[in-house]
């Protein structure tokens, strides 16, 4: 687990997202068109010459409309929804090219019913879906008691089953562009209220420092010609107040600039399940009573190693843990970040832990990294009581 590489492993496009490069439209495009190898059947049947001229290209041209519709309302509605009316006039399509299709040239088309079903289950609201797809389960059935009653009965199981399990996917596609959209949301929301938070700090730092130094810049200047005494008294206050001003605001900056280790972990969480990382993480760390520099540090250290799990160790499931240790020299708190992944492709520490180690030795912590028989563990410690308090020995 190293900063020696630079390069950042690819994570997957997750379910419901548009493509973002070829790379993933070329996945999705497979991903999707591999499931017409069952139009094995209706190409074999126009191939082997058993209709006349006119049908078999009629046949064909349907074939291909058939595809292409069927391409266009599932690929595209996959990512970025269709209107509901559009989504009813290609499976209307779908439908009446499978029924026309199959009706008139024979069994081998009936599985054509397989992928208006699939097309159903995908796109359509689970209430609609619940009623399309047996519907045309039924419609499948009574054209293949033309040909084969066997074949047919066979048939309408795996057109109702595999529709139905499609409106589980379809399910999970919007739920997770909801969940994509409530994320947004969330980070505006908390964006805004940080800005707002802002905005309150400095009126209340600056407001009242400003405006004294502005009504005495003004008694200065009056006082100046007559009073010179009491004008250089006034300057020396406008200094005063300033400076303290200047020190407010630079430990205002300073808690900006500092790490809380809440705000941290729920960005592990987020960043480690975005990289198609399973990731256990703790939602409400007891940190009460615990130094700043110390959290501060801690809040750094789970960055760190974050950063590295998602970036370099190919894991796929990583535990973080925050525990509170008594120990001879007091209370400390641990922080442990565990995955299964080869912690990267370097044979020692990178500029990262290197400098996290003498973060951590700065308050009083320690550091520990290294492989494990099943991956990577990097702990962390830091003291959890202020500088001089010693607790009972373990």
């Amino acid at each position: 687990m190293t900063e020696d590489r630079q390069t950042a492993m690819p994570t997957p496009t997750p379910v419901g997202w548009p493509p973002r490069n070829r790379r993933e439209l070329l996945v999705k495009t497979l991903w999707i068109g591999v499931w017409l190898v069952f139009l094995s059947s209706p190409v074999d049947d126009l191939v082997g010459g058993r209709h006349t001229t006119g049908a078999t290209v009629a046949g064909a041209l349907g074939l291909a409309v058939f595809v292409g519709v069927y391409l266009t309302l599932v690929y595209r509605n996959m990512g970025r929804p269709f209107a509901p009316r559009v989504v009813l006039g290609l499976g209307g399509i779908l439908g009446v090219l499978a029924c026309a299709l199959a009706y008139t040239l024979g069994s081998a088309w009936l599985g054509l019913f397989v992928y208006l079903s699939v097309a159903w289950g995908a796109t359509l609201p689970l209430r609609a879906a619940y009623w399309a797809i047996p519907a045309s389960g039924v419609v499948m059935y009574l054209i293949g008691l033309r040909f084969d009653e066997k074949e047919a009965r066979g048939l309408l199981l795996l057109v109702v089953l595999i529709g139905f399990a499609m409106t589980g996917v379809g399910q999970l596609v919007r739920t997770t562009v909801e969940l994509r959209k409530a994320r947004a949301t969330v980070a505006q929301l908390a964006a805004n209220e940080e800005r707002l938070r802002l905005a309150r700090d400095l009126h209340d730092l600056l407001g009242h420092s400003l405006s004294l130094i502005t009504l005495k810049s003004e008694l200065a200047g009056r006082m100046l010609p007559g009073s010179p005494d009491k004008a250089a008294q006034q300057v020396a206050d406008i200094e005063q107040v300033s400076r303290q001003a200047l020190v407010d605001v630079r430990e205002a900056v300073t808690g900006y600039r500092r790490r809380r280790l809440a705000a941290e972990l729920a960005g592990a969480q987020v960043a480690l399940t975005a990289a198609g990382v399973a990731a256990e993480v703790p939602a409400e760390p007891e940190v009460a009573g615990v130094p700043e520099e110390s959290e501060s540090a801690l809040a750094w250290a789970l960055r760190e190693a974050v950063t590295n799990v998602v970036r370099h160790s190919g894991a796929d499931r990583c535990v973080v843990q925050l525990l509170s240790r008594q120990t001879l020299d007091g209370p400390v708190l641990e922080l442990c970040v565990e995955d299964n992944g080869s912690g990267g492709p370097g044979n020692g520490p990178g500029n990262g832990l290197t400098g996290l180690t003498e973060r951590l030795e700065k308050t009083g912590g320690s550091l520990e990294a290294g492989r494990v028989k099943r991956g990577f563990r990097l702990v962390a410690r830091v003291p959890a009581a202020p500088a001089g308090h010693v607790g009972s020995g373990a």
